[in-house]
């Protein structure tokens, strides 16, 4: 197969090395990609975003599959431009990742659906969202409704900070983003990630993980795209994700069938779990970053089997063969991330790591620059173990960085924290 992935981070990486491990693959090339994918695969310059453009590449380069990593050329319209180009595609509609695109959109589905959530309302306008901030109280819940890299949350445990909050998204913090607020009611729990696949018709589970957004140790200080991941996780018992997927995925995606619009791709399900209940926190419509990392290390090369049979509406004979095993990465930040941060640091001792089934760093944001590996964005590389244990993971991923040379980056030191706790 020739494959094409689109994106340039850690969960393109990653995904980019799962499909490399199956004898299936035999072309991969990714768009734009970075210098640790530029290692294992062929690099092409092209608008991610422009269907009429990715469509025409992959014609002209005999693309048998293509994978649609970030959310934005989801929301553009790109899936949409290759099935009309006759071209296999793993990721929804424009109209199926509206889940995503529209927070205030994904409450319509749930209530539609009965679906498990926040309670919420919707803004167009600052004055209108301050008041029902002051009726409702802190601890609260700020969203931009758009597409905002992970960033467009805050919670506010106290009303000063909500409202400096919504006036930050209506004075276009997170650009058209924050064109309208949504506002949910603060969920107490445990949060954790569920990830399906479903081709339309058919659903299958392939993972749970926990992510950690803020930057700061313990869990502090502001949201993050994500510091690091695990996989599985522990608080998603049988029990709780078997009412997670009958309660919350299942009902969505018959409220999308319902609807004309039918979702294909991998969704993504954060949710909150207090008592054994989930509820439903919010979609993504594609792998998360960094909890893709964690997914495909321990999916290994079966990962590009599941998207192809989901991208043919073949899910009903395809089947997930887990190991009894775990996996945790470690994101690696440019200092001063989520914030101002410098790019252009070097990045040394990389080539001398291990990439095995059980050690990988995958890069997120990397250039190469006359033969030097050179920091070129917020989060940089991804640190990621494999093991029989969390605890075997956990070694493998803080010893990989350990031999890192880059006196630029931060990394938490605490990831899996509440796992290893138990």
């Amino acid at each position: 197969m020739n494959i094409l992935i689109l994106g340039g981070g850690g969960r393109e990486h990653a995904l980019a090395w799962a499909a490399m491990q199956n004898p299936k693959c035999d072309r991969l090339i990714a768009a734009p990609g970075n210098a640790g994918i530029a290692a294992i695969a062929e690099c092409a310059r092209l608008d991610i975003n422009d269907g009429a453009q990715v469509a025409a590449f992959a014609v002209e380069n005999s693309i048998d599959l293509v994978i649609v990593g970030p959310e934005a050329p989801l929301a553009a319209g790109v899936a949409d431009a290759l099935r009309t180009a006759g071209v296999l595609v793993f990721g929804p509609s424009a109209a199926a990742a509206r889940l995503e695109a529209s927070k205030g959109f994904t409450k319509e589905i749930c209530a539609a659906a009965g679906v498990p959530t926040a309670a919420w309302a919707r803004f167009s306008e600052p004055a209108a969202a301050k008041a029902y901030l002051r009726e409702k109280a802190a601890p609260i819940v700020v969203k931009a409704d758009g597409l905002a890299a992970g960033k467009g949350v805050v919670v506010a445990m106290h009303l000063e900070d909500a409202e400096a909050a919504v006036d930050e998204m209506f004075a276009g913090a997170f650009g058209a983003a924050g064109a309208e607020v949504v506002i949910e009611e603060f969920m107490e729990g445990e949060e954790a990630s569920l990830f399906v696949l479903a081709d339309g018709e058919e659903m299958l589970e392939i993972g749970t993980a926990q992510d950690h957004k803020r930057i700061g140790e313990g869990d502090t200080g502001p949201n993050t795209g994500g510091m690091g991941a695990y996989s599985p996780a522990p608080v998603m018992t049988r029990e709780v994700t078997a009412r997670a997927l009958e309660e919350i995925v299942r009902p969505t995606l018959a409220e999308m069938a319902r609807r004309g619009t039918p979702y294909q791709g991998v969704l993504y399900a954060g949710l909150m779990v207090k008592d054994g209940a989930p509820r439903l926190v919010e979609y993504n419509v594609r792998f998360g970053d960094p909890e893709c990392q964690v997914l495909m290390m321990r999916l290994g090369g079966q990962a590009l089997d599941l998207i192809h049979a989901c991208a043919e509406g073949r899910l009903g004979e395809a089947k997930v063969n887990w190991a009894d095993d775990h996996a945790m990465t470690v994101v690696m930040a440019a200092r001063g991330y989520p914030g101002r941060y410098a790019t252009g640091t070097v990045i040394r001792g990389l080539e001398e790591l291990p990439e095995t089934s059980r050690e990988m760093v995958f890069h997120a944001g990397t250039r190469e620059v006359e033969g030097r590996i050179e920091a070129a964005g917020g989060r940089v590389l991804n640190a990621t173990g494999r093991g029989d244990t969390l605890e075997e993971a956990a070694a493998r991923a803080y010893g990989l960085i350990e031999r890192i040379d880059w006196p630029d980056g931060y990394f938490r030191r605490d990831i899996g924290w509440r796992a290893l706790k138990r």
